[in-house]
């Protein structure tokens, strides 16, 4: 594997979501020449647990004062979606890169700052849009792509999860920290689609929501010319509720089903009657449970990272998950909000 130049890399962020980016950079700066160097929290806990993978690590209790205060190339911002977009801006506008976690922003109009400021800073920026990553996913676009199995007539999606208590200061409860299940969860399903097949010519939504008014299951109908989707997210009333990544898709030849509580995951069943298993593993299988999150593969977004680590190294354009495909993502997942909100 190639080496490149020196990195360094500062984590805002070091719950959750900071420690699969943290796990995962410790695993690519076997590879690569990059270290975190600076490490943000407002927690001691977490910001001494993060410190503790590194050495000479500086401490900040937030990623404002990291960003103005440290010395990076990187920032990888894992904080809640609420405080993505001006740690964002302000990291750009400082000429440094940015890795920030899905959804990019809750707003259209953080949407439009975020778009500006890259254009104007000209640095390199990726969104966490993470299912593009897993093999699971790359497999059904690989096979959609080159027809594998005839044309694809329509595909069922959902991602479930227990209800989400383990936020900071419970912010995934607060529409406007979290945008509900809908900004949070189903648009990676939602990302993924787009991704996929394209923009949809038109949707229908519905949800329910919790005893507060958020909503806490979104189902959504897309049509993508003849193809239609159908993308459910739902955090469900019980925490106890494993959580579940699926799909099926239905192509004229075959017909593909995947769940993350089962194995295989992946199994494919052909017209003939044959059913198959391909063969899919991630470049590093490694699992851990530390997060404290219903994340425990790190495989994805080891990948994801190497990925971005690879482009700012090479030189090259960020197209796998790029800043414009985040927002729009966004974009689609605020109007399907709005229209369960009225």
């Amino acid at each position: 594997m190639k080496r490149g130049v020196a990195m360094k890399a500062g984590l805002i962020g070091c719950g959750g979501m900071g420690t699969v980016h943290n796990l995962s950079l410790k695993e690519l700066a076997r590879h690569y020449d990059i270290r975190v160097t600076a490490v943000a929290d407002c927690r001691d806990e977490f910001l001494n647990r993060a410190a503790g993978q590194w050495t000479g690590v500086r401490k900040f209790k937030s990623g404002k004062e990291l960003i103005e205060k440290s010395d990076v190339d990187i920032v990888h911002i894992c904080v809640p979606s609420y405080l993505h977009a001006d740690l964002a801006i302000r990291a750009m506008e400082k000429g440094i890169n940015v890795f920030v976690e899905k959804p990019v922003c809750l707003s259209r109009e953080d949407c439009q700052r975020l778009l500006d400021t890259e254009k104007k800073t000209g640095v390199k920026v990726m969104v966490g849009q993470v299912v593009r990553c897993f093999e699971e996913y790359k497999f059904l676009k690989e096979v959609y792509d080159h027809k594998t199995y005839g044309e694809l007539k329509s595909i069922i999606m959902h991602r479930l999860s227990g209800d989400v208590t383990w936020g900071w200061e419970d912010w995934f409860h607060d529409i406007s920290k979290s945008g509900s299940v809908i900004l949070d969860l189903h648009i990676h399903d939602t990302d993924f689609l787009r991704y996929m097949l394209g923009e949809p010519d038109k949707y229908q939504v519905h949800a329910t929501k919790f005893e507060n008014g958020l909503p806490n299951q979104v189902v959504t109908t897309y049509e993508f010319g003849n193809i239609f989707a159908v993308a459910e997210g739902t955090w469900d009333i019980s925490t106890k509720m494993p959580f579940e990544a699926y799909y099926r898709a239905s192509f004229e030849n075959a017909t593909i089903v995947f769940s993350s509580l089962y194995e295989p995951h992946v199994k494919v069943f052909h017209k003939d009657g044959a059913v198959t298993i391909p063969d899919l593993k991630p470049e590093y299988d490694a699992k851990d449970d530390s997060a404290g999150i219903n994340i425990t593969s790190l495989g994805a977004y080891y990948t994801e990272i190497k990925y971005f680590v690879e482009c700012l190294v090479n030189q090259k354009p960020i197209e796998a998950a790029p800043l414009s495909e985040g927002v729009k993502s966004v974009l689609l997942t605020l109007d399907e909000l709005s229209e369960v909100m009225k």
